[in-house]
């Protein structure tokens, strides 16, 4: 076992999954944490790794009735989710789909990502991303406005030079 680990030092935390294979593809998502600081490794958020662990028991769970369009099938079922992390106060609302599992399951992601926001505050990963996110928005904004306005100097450029009268020889 000594040739899987070898320079393990610290106390590392990984998810509820057990990682078999080399040391090469173990190492990368091996982190040390900080004292008292647990993560989530989030499905399909490779970027956002550090979420809050959500305690079942601080948690409020509700089955009522989705809105929106569906007709019938979504006016007599009760597949919305209403997760209300009791601690904070924070209510999540998921009715993303027919399924009750699904939306428990979605609800409890954007709950891991609203407590991550509430706990953390600016140092959150998902308003850090938001805010790179506008920053490249307005950036290439920019950057087009300046080549319209660029194509629109040369078009003027171009008809002065073709108004008779101009000849310059």
């Amino acid at each position: 076992m000594s040739w899987f680990f070898p320079s393990i030092s610290c106390v590392y935390s990984v998810s509820s999954r057990v990682i078999c294979g080399g040391p090469r593809s173990v190492r990368p998502l091996l982190r040390p944490l900080p004292p008292g600081l647990t993560c989530v490794l989030a499905a399909g958020k490779k970027d956002l790794i550090d979420f809050p662990v959500l305690n079942e028991d601080e948690l409020e769970e509700q089955f009522v009735r989705g809105s929106g369009p569906g007709g019938q099938a979504t006016n007599k079922t009760s597949n919305c989710v209403v997760l209300k992390h009791i601690p904070s106060g924070t209510v999540v609302k998921c009715h993303q789909t027919r399924s009750v599992d699904i939306n428990r399951k979605r609800a409890r992601d954007i709950m891991r990502e609203k407590l991550d926001v509430v706990y953390k505050g600016e140092l959150s990963e998902v308003i850090i991303k938001k805010k790179e996110s506008e920053v490249r928005k307005q950036e290439k904004r920019k950057k087009a406005n300046e080549n319209l306005e660029r194509k629109r100097l040369f078009r003027e450029a171009l008809a002065a030079d073709s108004k008779p009268g101009n000849d310059t020889v």
